[in-house]
């Protein structure tokens, strides 16, 4: 069974790659190739992710005894391309 904190790196892992996903492949085609069956392929597991991260985030911070800062870095990063590989190296792996 997945702990909360485990659960939290995959939801991350997953979420990263799917915004990654979304920015650098689906929205170009969309724009560049006027296909915007990508963006709804993608949109809807990146938005589910997106919104698990948050929930678990929050739900972790109290596990990790996160202060402000990191906490706010923690959510920040989840709108930032390559932020939550980011998290994951410096606040997850030495947790």
């Amino acid at each position: 069974m997945l702990s909360l904190f485990n659960g939290f790196r995959v939801i991350a892992f997953l979420e990263g790659i799917s915004y990654i996903l979304l920015l650098f492949v689906a929205v170009p085609i969309k724009y560049f190739g006027d296909d915007p069956s990508y963006v709804k392929l993608l949109g809807m597991p990146h938005g589910l992710l997106f919104m698990g991260y948050i929930v678990l985030a929050i739900m972790l911070k109290q596990e990790l005894t996160w202060n402000r800062k990191t906490f706010m870095v923690v959510l920040v990063a989840s709108i930032i391309p390559f932020g939550t590989f980011y998290v994951d190296n410096k606040y997850l792996k030495t947790a």
